[in-house]
């Protein structure tokens, strides 16, 4: 199967968007989910956990700080991946001045169904982009 960005519909976050290519729910008989996230300079996600899917992270562009369970934050740039196992707590947080774009996997897929609880959520068709607004700092 092939799907094109323009395909798929769009997360969007008070700190970024998400694009899932593959899903359990969109993609007959896939397992596993696969999906590009882009994290605005400056921005992050809160800790949180997938009680029942690991987690692969591939930093395509950009560098930030990454927290995976108790152990100390540490610096990601282009190139690193990282693997998040089930339940563990985990951040990620744009420390550049572009966006930051990370291929993210879970296995087994469906993880991805408990973003749309999240407040911030909003979801745009496909097609639709997001349309992102300079804010000063402070």
């Amino acid at each position: 199967m092939h799907r094109r960005a323009d395909d798929v519909p769009t997360m969007v976050f008070g700190w970024g968007s998400i694009k899932w290519h593959v899903t359990p729910g969109t993609v007959p008989g896939a397992s596993s989910t696969f999906g590009e996230v882009v994290i605005n300079p400056g921005q992050g996600h809160d800790r949180h956990q997938h009680p029942f899917s690991d987690e692969v992270l591939y930093i395509v562009e950009g560098q930030g700080r990454q927290t995976v369970g108790d152990g100390p934050e540490f610096e990601v740039t282009a190139g690193d991946a990282v693997y998040i196992p089930m339940g563990t707590l985990h951040s990620t947080f744009n420390t550049g001045w572009r966006p930051m774009r990370i291929i993210a996997t879970y296995t087994p897929g469906g993880a991805e169904e408990a973003l749309r609880d999240l407040p911030d959520f909003l979801e745009l068709a496909p097609g639709e982009h997001p349309a992102w607004e300079a804010v000063k700092p402070g």
